[in-house]
């Protein structure tokens, strides 16, 4: 069995690198003292739309782990605000703390990994969605955007 690496091990990944170029090369310093400190409020929203995601995950009983077969469509709560709401409670994470940080260039690993997370997970998750879920996927996909 190949072990593969979950998206929860890439953010630890992207914040380090973002903490690492902050550091080493940060570019134009863009957001000052005290506006920085607004990168709280994308962190928040990342953590509480990540953790009611999970808890609808354990609620329906299926799995979390993007490798592996789903057994349930939820299409409520976080998931009634996006199709991804764990990738994009992620991205907001890396966006606040982008904006802690104050400089340019962590903003690159933002987008950088928003782009691997779906080419990567986001487009495997929803073929498997459509594949298992058929008309029901479909129909969700039509009323909730893939990311907001």
């Amino acid at each position: 069995m190949t072990r593969k690496i979950l998206p929860p091990t890439y953010l630890l990944l992207a914040i380090l690198l973002m903490v690492a170029l902050h550091f080493l090369y940060p570019g134009a310093a863009i957001i000052p003292l005290p506006w920085n400190l607004l990168g709280i409020v994308p962190i928040g929203f990342g953590v509480w739309i990540n953790l009611a995601a999970d808890r609808a995950f354990h609620r329906n009983r299926t799995t979390v782990k993007p490798f592996e077969e789903p057994t349930a469509l939820i299409i409520d709560g976080a998931y009634g605000i996006s199709r991804n709401p764990m990738y994009l409670g992620f991205v907001a994470i890396l966006i606040g703390i982008a904006v802690l940080l104050g400089s340019l260039t962590p903003c690159v690993i933002v987008i950088i990994f928003a782009v691997f997370m779906d080419v990567v997970f986001i487009r495997v998750e929803e073929q498997n969605m459509a594949r298992k879920c058929g008309q029901d996927w479909l129909a969700y996909t039509h009323t909730v955007r893939r990311w907001i």
